[in-house]
């Protein structure tokens, strides 16, 4: 139909209905309302989403319906609705074919009146192996309208309502990007208050190449895995590509055996020329325990004044072999130690060594329980030196007894040696003397 014929064609159906307006005020019969919703649907604010995200889309619905012909008589009322609004509406959003799952129920929307707008929100999780595009969602809309009103009488009208049933195409775009995926993760000689190393096989899981692309690892919030060595170059970056790194990490020593987790992210440059940084997906990480050292020997005795060599077990009580290591006693007063340092050497999980120290106990010193402290330095499979926690080895001086008193004195001793070389002096020459007689 051309606009010619469209205008003509208007104007004998204006025509019409003015004849009718003029036959019902002659005659009182029924009069009508024209016209119907028209919907429309947008998204309001971001339409551009990133694969694997959990985002909020916000869809526009405006009516843009127009009440086209009122025709009344002298009596009719005119306080009724109008045919343009649209009543009790209700919005669904379905994914379609779109990589898109929504996870708002369809929604109770009210009325939208002829030039309204009404913004509805919907959560949406974007699949995290969406390929880049623009994908339309479906928004389905139900209403019910007021299709016309019928005029009985003077005063009276009589409401014909219709429900109305559309679905509207919202489209939204989906970000082409780098999107990595952990394939595997090895952890090397990761113990508490320790360092090691994690190895990283990941892959693009995207459809994007990103290039000049970095693996970056990072702490998650106050995980006690903390990188040392932070970022590893990979290149260009293709999808479907894999790519394995090592990372070198140290582990807080308010860590305990447990598995604790590292956000893993690429950082590239995408087809806008921009640099950008991927989704951040974590990782568990799996620590080991403290490296830690128990004292075997029972309380060792010594008398006051005395100075010994005391013997001293070590169990190596973690998880972890330590390499060449040393045990050192600290003699504190009233002890002196003249040797108190003792190789060990390699010690795995559960294996044991003795250590011989010489210790010395003042003459004086109280009789009772004394705990010396000790401590081991090792190397670990890094060749990193490290110190272990303080222990302690219980050492108990006592008395002598009276012969154990003498005998441990040297001068009691010399006085006791002189009288026996008196005595047998004295008996050799008496003796002789007497035999000269």
């Amino acid at each position: 139909m051309t606009t010619k014929e469209a205008c003509f064609m208007r104007r004998v159906y204006t025509t019409a209905l003015l004849l009718l307006l003029l036959v019902s005020l002659a005659s009182g019969a029924a009069t009508y309302l024209h016209g119907e919703p028209d919907l429309e649907a947008t998204v309001s604010g971001i339409a551009e989403f990133s694969p694997g995200s959990d985002a909020e889309i916000m869809v526009a619905i405006q009516n843009s319906g127009i009440n086209e012909i009122k025709v009344l008589s002298a009596h009719s009322p005119d306080d009724g609705e109008l045919p343009n609004t649209a009543l009790m509406v209700t919005a669904a959003l379905e994914a379609g074919d779109a990589p898109v799952t929504v996870r708002t129920d369809p929604q109770m929307v009210g009325e939208i009146a002829g030039g309204q707008t009404v913004t509805v929100p919907f959560s949406v999780r974007i699949a995290s192996d969406a390929p880049g595009g623009t994908y339309p969602l479906l928004l389905k809309l139900s209403y019910t309208y007021l299709h016309d009103t019928e005029l009985a009488d003077a005063g009276t009208a009589i409401y014909h309502y219709r429900t109305g049933n559309t679905t509207l195409a919202v489209p939204v775009q989906i970000r082409a990007e780098v999107v990595p995926r952990i394939l595997e993760s090895k952890p090397e000689h990761l113990n508490a208050g320790g360092e090691g190393y994690v190895t990283l096989m990941v892959a693009n899981s995207g459809h994007l190449e990103g290039r000049s692309a970095l693996l970056l690892i990072l702490q998650n919030d106050e995980s006690p895995v903390v990188p040392v060595d932070s970022s590893v170059y990979i290149g260009d970056f293709s999808p479907g590509e894999t790519f394995e790194a090592r990372f070198k990490v140290n582990v807080l020593e308010s860590a305990e055996e447990n598995t604790y987790p590292l956000d893993v992210t690429v950082e590239y440059v995408d087809e806008r020329g921009d640099t950008v940084r991927s989704e951040t997906i974590t990782v568990g990480i799996p620590v080991g325990g403290k490296i830690r050292f128990n004292v075997l020997s029972p309380a060792v005795e010594m008398y006051h004044g005395s100075s010994e060599t005391i013997t001293v077990e070590y169990e190596n009580v973690g998880e972890t072999p330590v390499y060449s290591a040393q045990a050192r006693i600290i003699a504190q007063d009233p002890f002196t130690s003249t040797k108190n340092i003792a190789f060990l050497g390699d010690l795995g999980p559960g294996e044991r060594a003795v250590a011989r120290f010489e210790i010395s106990a003042d003459k004086f010193a109280t009789q009772k329980e004394y705990g010396l402290d000790t401590e081991i330095r090792y190397r670990d499979a890094l060749d990193n030196s490290w110190i272990s926690d303080p222990m302690v080895v219980e050492v108990r001086l006592v008395g002598r007894t009276v012969i154990g008193e003498i005998l441990a004195s040297p001068v009691i001793l010399s006085i006791i040696g002189a009288l026996v070389v008196l005595v047998l002096y004295y008996t050799v020459f008496h003796r002789r003397k007497k035999n000269g007689r």
